[in-house]
């Protein structure tokens, strides 16, 4: 599977098996569970399966353990679908690398199982940097059914930072080498051996998660930054992009970029296909979720922002402080007639005339055009592009081209599948050779009105901050 891909799983009990190869210096590798609501928090502590709490106590997951042989090492963690309570949606599949990062890690695969027949359902190759916990994956309900996908999502901040960000109370441990404290819901943790490194102890508290929606953040690090104009915005929407913000700023600092700045580019498919999602509001909101983004990550209070189709146009610059009325005219508008302008008359001189953006997606031609923005206008910061397409790609000769000559430049791309399907090289991109740095980032969603904040931000700005690290040592940036 690649990174963002989905299937339908039938079989009723699964095995989520992680493997890795062994050898000197590949640090200790647990796999670990999350149950999660719809807001993509835990429901208590309870809901963390791991190494110190094998058990749910439902039944519905199992921690079963490691095994080793013939070089390689797997942990399995056993899912009877069946018996996961109604209230939880998903369950995210994840690990922690204790004594280094998982681009130290060879062979690192996640394969799911039919745990009656040992059959393969799914295998994701995953490939990591500087990470030391990760997500390989995850099983949601779709319509009553559940589905599975390669998520690929790392953390810089190890399995005490993905746990604290799902609503896990963490414990800190008095030394280095504490034991972990017991939990009265599971049974004691095996003693660790002398032999083996001692992990850093992450235990559930009895205490109850923060609300749903709480974002979680140590506060000796740097919050949201205030935008310009934030201050006119309605009151409504002012509490949703500084809640938005912080979110934003969690999952930065997760990812080791607490300080970054960058220019923010939003791309919007406007092709034929992309009509109900206009029609049901869910662009528009889409447009205020990236609002958050450049308004944390650019304190201009600006944001370039472009729709296409068989052809590209510049939007007029989102200013944060004038956030509704840009949408109406550019956004909302559609949601009654975008699709049906058929005359110029009566549209707004900022506005587009739908007649000259076509039907069909041309994705090169957008990106030639904000690449040559950026060369016109260099910044003093990298430039991060949020690039939003629902598929139909048959252009990708041509889109390669672009972004292969889009390398050498200061200039980061991640695209967003909204839904359909054929996403083509944009889906492909990050595993062709050649390149001195990686670019390019892909994932796809079937409904992106349903992915909490928390988990949109990350999948956004995981590997963004990695590509920052990789230009540096380029010289790109």
């Amino acid at each position: 599977m690649s990174k963002g891909s989905n299937l339908p799983v039938d079989a009723s009990v699964v095995r989520a098996e992680l493997a890795w190869g062994a050898g000197a210096g590949v640090p200790d590798i647990d796999a670990s569970a999350l149950l999660l609501t719809e807001a993509g928090r835990v429901r208590d502590d309870g809901d963390f399966v791991f190494y110190n709490q094998p058990r749910h106590t439902s039944g519905a997951v199992t921690h079963l353990g490691k095994r080793s042989a013939a070089g390689a090492t797997t942990d399995t963690l056993e899912v009877d679908l069946g018996a996961v309570a109604s209230d939880v949606e998903r369950i995210a599949l994840c690990a922690s690398a204790d004594g280094g990062t998982f681009g130290q890690v060879p062979g690192l695969v996640l394969r799911l199982l039919d745990a009656g027949t040992g059959g393969e359902i799914a295998r994701f190759d995953m490939a990591a940097g500087t990470e030391t916990a990760f997500i390989g994956g995850e099983l949601y309900r779709r319509q009553g059914k559940w589905k599975f996908r390669a998520v690929g999502q790392g953390y810089a901040a190890g399995l005490a930072g993905l746990a604290t960000d799902f609503g896990i109370t963490v414990d800190e441990p008095a030394a280095a080498t504490a034991p972990a404290p017991a939990v009265s819901a599971a049974p004691p943790a095996p003693p660790v051996p002398p032999a083996t490194p001692a992990r850093t102890p992450v235990a559930p508290a009895q205490t109850s998660a923060p609300p749903a929606g709480t974002a979680v953040a140590p506060a000796q690090t740097s919050g949201p930054r205030l935008s310009k104009g934030e201050e006119h915005l309605p009151v409504d929407m002012r509490k949703r992009l500084s809640l938005r913000k912080e979110q934003v700023a969690v999952s930065l600092r997760k990812h080791g970029a607490a300080h970054v700045t960058a220019r923010v580019i939003l791309v919007l498919d406007a092709s034929g296909s992309m009509s109900f999602l206009y029609s049901k509001g869910i662009v528009s909101d889409v447009v205020e979720r990236m609002a958050a983004v450049a308004a944390q990550l650019d304190d201009d209070g600006e944001m370039q922002a472009w729709t296409f189709a068989s052809n590209p146009a510049r939007l007029p610059d989102l200013r944060i402080g004038e956030l509704p009325e840009w949408l109406r005219l550019h956004v909302r508008v559609g949601e009654v007639g975008l699709f049906r302008r058929g005359r110029k008359k009566g549209l707004d001189p900022s506005q587009v005339d739908m007649r000259d953006v076509g039907i069909q997606n041309e994705e090169q031609k957008v990106i030639a055009e904000v690449r040559a923005f950026v060369r016109d206008r260099p910044a003093s910061a990298p430039t991060l592009v949020l690039f939003f397409s629902d598929g139909g790609v048959y252009r990708n000769k041509e889109i390669e081209r672009e972004l292969r000559e889009a390398v050498e430049e200061p200039v980061f791309w991640q695209f967003v599948g909204l839904g359909k399907s054929n996403y083509g090289v944009l889906e492909r991109f990050d595993t062709l050779p050649g390149r001195r740095v990686d670019n390019v980032g892909f994932f796809a969603v079937d409904d992106i009105s349903t992915v909490p904040d928390p988990e949109l931000y990350d999948r956004l700005l995981s590997e963004f901050p990695l590509w920052i690290t990789a230009a540096g040592r380029a010289g790109i940036l």
